[in-house]
């Protein structure tokens, strides 16, 4: 208990070779939860449901973690023959004693000094267990409000959810200014990236919207940087290479976090090959930026067989769609609906997923 707390409480890097409590954890829980969700019809239900396993599982995470320690130090005052003034010889008055312990409420002192030391360590324990604790919930949640400060500016420019086409058709006319967006997006995905391998649960903490999520806004950057890759010249071309590289560079990693390599299965035809000529007219809004003559089904293949296995794999475990390649008839943008009109939303990102009724 204490070397799992120490790795995710403490050690803000991915460790190997160490029995992860907090990995079978979410493993066991996350399965049910997520078949429980798909059994509900309503977008708006279902994404509150979800939306509840993230906060809710890393209390339940902390709380076992502390039942943990209080089952480890009971046995281990059995073991040396607690003896107390105020209770008989037992294993119940261990473990009660124990978790006052924890808590330093002990008012049961031992009499034999193996006992005494015990006491004293797991009132130590208790006390950086809460410090720990209490500094590690703000600065959590401080991660998980920058990602989402970033996922919410893209309502504006490419939809809710977002897509790479919506995000072509809302691109500044310079090359300079869509080469500051991605150098942007860049630092956001390295950004998600370092949080994802100190906050693994992060992944489970979903938007406030019904139609933004992290896995979908992350995989929608990366086709609108594979595609103006493909399309542009100079020094766009080159920090779109290098943001569509830092996205694939994520999603990898991340599949490897939460174990789903064996998942990643390789289709032949990408999602951005189904609407080629959709994003041909889009670009060529801009041929003073975009050549479309050299997009083709065949190099869209070719680049999206590099990170769509992966995405599609977090896909199917979170729950969370994949973005269009354009923006389709669900498509809408938040910022525009009243709050009067958003009680049933007409997309949500968990809605392919749903089992039907």
């Amino acid at each position: 208990m204490l070397v799992d707390a120490f790795n995710t409480l403490v050690l803000a890097r991915r460790t190997r070779h160490v029995f992860r409590i907090a990995r079978l954890y979410y493993q066991l829980t996350w399965k049910p939860f997520a078949a429980v969700a798909r059994n509900i019809q309503s977008p708006l239900r279902r994404e509150s449901f979800l939306g509840v396993y993230g906060p809710v599982s890393l209390l339940l995470l902390i709380a076992l973690w502390g039942i943990g320690l209080v089952l480890a130090f009971g046995l281990l005052q059995w073991s040396a023959g607690m003896k107390s003034p105020q209770f008989t010889p037992s294993f119940k008055h261990d473990l009660y004693l124990s978790s006052r312990a924890l808590v330093t409420l002990n008012d049961g002192d031992p009499e034999n000094g193996a006992s005494q030391f015990l006491s004293v360590c797991e009132g130590g324990l208790g006390l950086a267990f809460l410090g720990l604790v209490v500094g590690y919930l703000p600065v959590l949640y401080q991660s998980f409000a920058k990602r989402e400060m970033a996922i919410s500016l893209l309502d504006a420019r490419a939809g809710s959810p977002p897509s790479a086409g919506g995000l072509l058709i809302s691109t500044a006319f310079e090359a300079e200014g869509v080469i500051q967006q991605l150098e942007k997006w860049e630092a956001w995905m390295a950004q998600l990236l370092e949080n994802q391998i100190s906050f693994p649960m992060l992944g489970y903490f979903r938007s406030q919207h019904s139609n933004q999520a992290w896995l979908t806004a992350l995989v929608a950057i990366v086709d609108y940087a594979t595609v103006i890759g493909i399309t542009s010249k100079g020094s766009l071309r080159l920090q779109a290479d290098l943001t569509a590289a830092m996205g694939r560079h994520v999603l990898s990693d991340v599949v490897v976090i939460f174990g789903l390599e064996q998942s990643c299965e390789k289709d032949e035809s990408s999602r951005l090959c189904g609407r080629l000529e959709q994003l041909r007219r889009a670009l060529g809004q801009r041929p003073e930026m975009f050549d479309v003559r050299t997009l083709s089904a065949a190099l869209l293949n070719e680049r999206a067989a590099g990170y769509e296995p992966q995405a599609a794999a977090l896909s199917t475990y979170f729950l969370m769609s994949l973005p269009a390649a354009v923006p389709d008839r669900v498509v809408r943008n938040d910022w525009r609906v009243g709050v009067s009109d958003r009680d049933e939303s007409p997309f949500a990102v968990s809605d392919p997923f749903k089992k039907s009724p």
